[in-house]
């Protein structure tokens, strides 16, 4: 069974930006896990194709993330980098369609995002309240 996952106010950035890129991931999430659906050749193109679009989105999220936490002096920047990096390394060479099947990426990826969302969000949503909000 897939990992559906909500937006819950509760894990807002307090950052229009940020809170709407998490909220988009979380939906890419969702669609990943209605690919599953659909058996047969058809259904794997598709959730290839999401998922391609999911890591996209991850690269645009995260430079959006550290550039922010550039600009509000976050003093664990490079621990969060280390933490994009180690999901870039997971994403494009462990944690592939080639090598897992997709509900296993589809649950990977919903808890991996929750838990940064979670956890990231819990260390540097009072510096970014140093931001003005875009």
């Amino acid at each position: 069974m897939p990992n559906r996952v909500q937006w819950n106010p509760g894990y807002s950035m307090g950052h229009e930006t940020l809170d709407r890129q998490h909220q988009d991931i979380l939906a890419q999430c969702n669609t990943l896990a209605d690919c599953l659906s659909d058996a047969g050749q058809a259904g794997d193109q598709q959730f290839k194709t999401v998922f391609d679009a999911l890591m996209a989105q991850a690269g645009e999220h995260f430079s959006a993330e550290e550039t922010l936490l550039t600009q509000c002096s976050y003093p664990m920047l490079e621990e969060h980098q280390n933490e994009h990096a180690e999901f870039n390394y997971l994403a494009n060479e462990i944690i592939t369609t080639e090598n897992f099947e997709n509900i296993e990426l589809q649950r990977f990826l919903a808890l991996w995002w929750i838990g940064h969302i979670v956890g990231s969000g819990k260390k540097y949503r009072a510096f970014l309240a140093t931001l003005s909000n875009a």
